[in-house]
């Protein structure tokens, strides 16, 4: 009678212990292949787990800003505005700004505070540090740091 854990193997020419030993090493073989398979799995997640790092206390401050100044129209456009304001996402990382200005940490503060097109003046309504700390969190990309 044929081994039907094994095909081909024929008991009478290998002794009890070889095939027992043999199922053995076939139960080995298929947990030491699923713990390759969940090793292999647990590190391609650790890697695509980019961890973000958290937002500096200035960079909260910013974003706390940017939502109540800012993202209602750059986000929003709860105005209605026909010509939808520029998505700020990133744009302290382009070369230039959506105006072609460079993308430069005194544009985007001179920009701010004059205005450009539709988009009003804020000056008086920052400070100094308020400024730096919207522009510290336009540095972050803006990710959607809100989870954090």
């Amino acid at each position: 009678m044929a081994d039907l854990t094994r095909p081909g193997v024929h008991p009478e020419t290998e002794s009890a212990d070889a095939v027992i030993g043999s199922r053995v090493c076939i139960g080995e073989a298929a947990i030491l292949r699923k713990l390759t398979i969940g090793i292999v799995a647990l590190t391609a997640g650790i890697a695509g787990c980019r961890s973000t790092p958290r937002l500096t206390p200035q960079q909260v401050e910013g974003r706390q800003l940017y939502d109540v100044h800012c993202a209602h129209c750059h986000e929003d456009n709860d105005l209605g505005l026909k010509k939808v304001p520029p998505n700020l996402h990133k744009v302290l990382a382009q070369t230039t700004l959506p105006s072609g200005a460079p993308a430069t940490d005194a544009e985007v503060e001179r920009v701010v505070l004059t205005g450009k097109g539709l988009m009003p003046s804020f000056a008086g309504r920052f400070t100094k540090e308020q400024l730096d700390a919207l522009v510290a969190y336009m540095h972050t990309g803006m990710r959607d740091a809100k989870t954090e």
